[in-house]
């Protein structure tokens, strides 16, 4: 009878600690995205060099290279559009939306293989930037479609206060769901990611100790405190990593009140677990101290032991100790559900209800088996990670770089 009372206190706490979660989540996500954008603020705005690597071909690419062009600045944009080779196969749409749109102030550049200890995206960067001429330097992934307000937005953020070092825009999932793999990752960001890193952000007057780097704007002289780009060498997730160097240069990395989604359609399971992967490689990696992590924590937690209390409560034939485990266990997964919406996400089909329970069921086997093989595959590339999930290969020392870095070039 004691064991009974005990696991049907237990039960109630953790309906109340799941209620308690998405109610904090979903006021942090309310606040930290304004219904229109802000007037213009800056007396004068800065030129800007927008720089976005492309590899392999997005859903929905060509209308995302033509929303970069058509960016709604109200100062100067340099665009370059930073490929591999020549054989990519989105750089015929970037040469004709160029040829159509910017002639004048968008570029093509070729990176070529990134040297040892680099990953593909942190090299497209850092070739891009040794050619930027923009007074501000913005990065951007080539899966976003930013509206004409969110560039704008984007610098004024950085140019807030001076000790904002650099800024990044909230990123979400707007599409409809072709398939269980679509809405797998579109929970993954909106329903987990977002709200944890907006409750963070409040918690921070609107800054955070990293970046989540889809969209992001630097002050140069931020650049040149941390080291430049060529800090992030040997690190998987190089934008958290730059984002806390920015923060030990004594700056702050802001958040920008207005999202950018991302465009993602026909995602199948497959491609999803290895996505799924890569994220929870990245958390391990990327992120800083426990205080974001221990969010997300906190609700696979509550979600796991209400599955344990409810077992717990049947073997002792304690319906109310099981019915109390199981609505913990179904808050946990309707509030990902929930915040998925809140955040900006379309409403899930009936039969993709239950995918948010099966993503936190994974969890662990998942985390497991970065352990057991310590391999990602990531836009194509296949990379080996150490025992933290960062780059396994060492760097190239700084002579061996400057024969093996690309200097960019034209297309």
């Amino acid at each position: 009878m004691v064991l009974e009372v005990m696991l049907g206190t237990l039960g109630v706490v953790l309906v109340a600690e799941a209620v308690r979660q998405h109610l904090q989540q979903r006021a942090a996500l309310r606040a930290s995205r304004p219904r229109s954008p802000a007037a213009r603020t800056l007396a004068r705005y800065p030129s800007l060099t927008v720089i976005r690597p492309i590899r392999g071909l997005d859903t929905g690419a060509q209308e995302n290279i033509r929303a970069a062009l058509d960016h709604g600045y109200p100062g100067a944009v340099e665009t370059l559009f930073v490929f591999d080779d020549l054989s990519e196969p989105a750089l015929p749409l970037a040469r004709q939306a160029i040829r159509e749109l910017a002639p004048a102030s968008a570029r093509i550049l070729i990176a070529g293989q990134p040297p040892q200890g680099r990953t593909g995206k942190l090299n497209a960067m850092i070739v891009g930037l040794r050619q930027a001429r923009g007074e501000v330097v913005v990065f951007a992934d080539s899966d976003i479609r930013p509206d004409r307000d969110a560039l704008r937005v984007l610098v004024e953020t950085l140019l807030a206060t001076p000790r904002t070092g650099a800024s990044f825009a909230p990123v979400y999932v707007p599409e409809r769901h072709l398939s269980a793999g679509d809405v797998g990752y579109a929970l993954l960001l909106n329903g987990l990611y977002a709200p944890a890193a907006a409750t963070a952000a409040g918690q921070r007057d609107g800054t955070l100790p990293f970046i989540m780097g889809q969209f992001m704007a630097f002050r140069r002289e931020a650049l040149r405190a941390i080291g430049g780009l060529e800090c992030a060498d040997g690190q998987l997730v190089d934008d958290m990593f730059l984002g806390q160097r920015v923060v030990e240069a004594g700056y702050e990395n802001r958040v920008s009140p207005h999202p950018v989604p991302i465009i993602q359609q026909g995602m199948s399971n497959w491609d999803f677990l290895k996505t799924y992967r890569r994220w929870i490689a990245f958390s391990r990696s990327g992120l800083p101290g426990l205080e974001f992590k221990l969010a997300s924590w906190l609700r696979g937690a509550v979600f796991f032991a209400g599955l344990v209390v409810a077992a717990a409560s049947a073997a002792l034939a304690a319906p109310v100790g099981v019915l109390l485990g199981l609505l913990a266990t179904l808050a946990v997964a309707s509030s990902i559900n929930r915040l998925h919406v809140a955040a900006g996400g379309a409403t899930l089909r009936l039969r993709h209800l239950g995918v948010g329970s099966a993503m936190l069921l994974g969890a662990p086997l998942i985390y497991l088996g970065i352990f057991s093989k310590r391999e990602l595959t990531w836009r194509g590339r296949t990379y080996q990670l150490d025992a933290s999930s960062r780059l396994g290969e060492r760097p190239a020392q700084s002579g061996e770089k400057r024969r093996l870095e690309p200097l960019g070039r034209a297309a």
